[in-house]
């Protein structure tokens, strides 16, 4: 029999022709379906409104006469224009805050919009903002305080919780898809003694909006990040115990980093207002885009979700001066982030999954691709988790933008990034922990030609959705 010579297209072939390497385990825990979405969304906006924005009151007392609420040019249709128009996917209403008035006409009281001037006690402030958020195409979410200093039942346990979840039933029965139930511990000192029901609220919230995410010091599906200036922890696992949490009572500095060993996914929502205030006040003026800017580095870019209150004015309108800051925040983050300079490099890795031979599925050039669904996987048992990229010319950048497949869990513990300088060897430009959905490093402008990306320490195998270059010439 004639021998028959094996060629190097015959082996492409064959690799061709071989089976796919199927994805690598996730590593526990890992997000909910609804936690996915809510993370991808990135930002929402925060909107206070009610008596406060008309007596200049940040915590009313309850005992506001409803008919200073009347707010004339009310147009829950500019709120949400406003929010698409700046990149924010899902607006938040305080549909009752701490001084009990209710943005809708509860029938478990008649301190709410029935009693007051506006649309003749026939108004409806959720409906009207549920209405124009869904006709926008973006989300709806609900805050409802469990501090009430209005209602008469507020002191009494069970009589109180029965009251609070019957309107918590008419906010998720009447208005549509919820996104989002923002729940808090806020009371002010010596106030009534209460026992709130949180695990009785959450499986009524699971109950009736079943794709809702549940906010608190404690999750359920998204935790409060320890601070109101928006600033998430440099290292911020979205991994957390829950048992180790008790909403109103859990240490800040384990919020702002969560917790390496966590059992639960619970990842950091940030919340921040845009003025000194959370309620509207007119000797008060919004922070500047720039302002916004070094937020969203220390919340999107630190794993964290972005929640920006910008509080209606007392007209019912967002003021001008903040629709203009929103404007360039946005301008701002579009001329960073829409050009990506690591697309013009030539990629390569330390390994592959599956091998070098059979990479198409889990090769370095997915770190291009926008998303977390298409990912670099090095191969199985190694300890050199590099990506290496080399341009043609010099390219000059000083914003570093890294994201996981979190839908596989949370991996990198620690990162590098360093330069290839000529005639000194490498040099690292700088280093970091956490990464998470999405991370984002600032750095003073760098030139060069060659780089990589190295993956220091990691939960099992690190995976790398997406890197960017970008440069910032804006930031404070």
């Amino acid at each position: 029999m004639e021998k028959k010579t094996t060629t190097s297209s015959d082996c492409l072939v064959r690799s061709a022709d071989s089976p796919q390497k199927p994805p690598p385990l996730p590593i526990l825990p890992i997000p909910t379906s609804r936690q996915l979405e809510w993370q991808s969304a990135s930002m929402a906006l925060f909107l206070h409104f009610g008596p406060n924005t008309f007596t200049d009151s940040e915590w009313g007392s309850g005992r506001a006469d409803p008919s200073v609420f009347n707010p004339t040019h009310l147009d829950a249709a500019q709120w949400v224009g406003v929010a698409k128009q700046a990149g924010f996917s899902c607006v938040i209403l305080t549909a009752k805050h701490h001084d009990g008035f209710c943005l809708w006409p509860s029938e478990y009281t008649d301190y709410s919009v029935r009693s007051s001037p506006w649309r003749g006690g026939r108004g409806d402030v959720v409906a009207e903002l549920s209405s124009a958020a869904r006709d926008a195409g973006i989300g709806f979410g609900l805050y409802l305080s469990p501090w009430d200093r209005h209602e008469p039942s507020y002191g009494r346990t069970v009589e109180y919780n029965e009251f609070y979840m019957g309107q918590m039933t008419e906010l998720l029965t009447r208005y549509g898809e919820i996104k989002e139930v923002f729940l808090d511990d806020a009371k002010g000192q010596g106030e009534k003694d209460m026992e709130y029901y949180f695990e009785s609220w959450f499986s009524l919230i699971r109950q009736l909006q079943p794709g809702a995410v549940i906010f608190s010091d404690a999750g359920p599906d998204n935790r409060w990040i320890g601070n109101e200036n928006g600033t998430a922890g440099s290292t911020c696992w979205s991994l957390f115990n829950r048992s180790s949490a008790k909403i109103g009572g859990t240490d800040p500095q384990y919020l702002r980093s969560g917790d390496p060993v966590g059992h639960d996914w619970v990842p950091g929502e940030c919340d921040v207002s845009i003025r000194p205030g959370w309620f509207w006040h007119a000797r008060q003026a919004p922070k500047s885009a720039r302002t916004l800017l070094d937020i969203y580095y220390k919340s999107i870019g630190r794993n964290g979700h972005l929640l920006l209150n910008v509080p209606p004015n007392s007209s019912g309108l967002i003021s001008e001066e903040d629709i203009q800051v929103l404007q360039e925040f946005n301008e701002l983050r579009r001329s960073i982030f829409d050009e990506n300079l690591a697309k013009s490099a030539l990629l390569s890795a330390s390994s592959n999954r599956g091998g070098m031979m059979n990479n198409s599925r889990f090769g370095p050039e997915n770190v291009l691709k926008e998303g977390i669904y298409s990912y670099w996987a090095p191969e199985e048992n190694q300890s050199d988790w590099t990506l290496h990229l080399r341009f043609q010319e010099k390219v000059k950048f000083n914003v570093l933008q890294v994201q996981e497949p979190i839908q596989l869990g949370q991996r990198v513990i620690q990162f590098h990034l360093e330069t290839l300088n000529n005639g000194e060897g490498w040099r690292q430009v700088i280093n970091g922990t956490t990464v998470g959905y999405q991370r984002l490093l600032q750095f003073p402008m760098l030139e060069t030609q060659e780089l990589r990306f190295v993956v220091d320490k990691s939960r099992g195998d690190p995976l790398i959705s997406y890197l960017g270059l970008h440069v910032d010439t804006f930031s404070i």
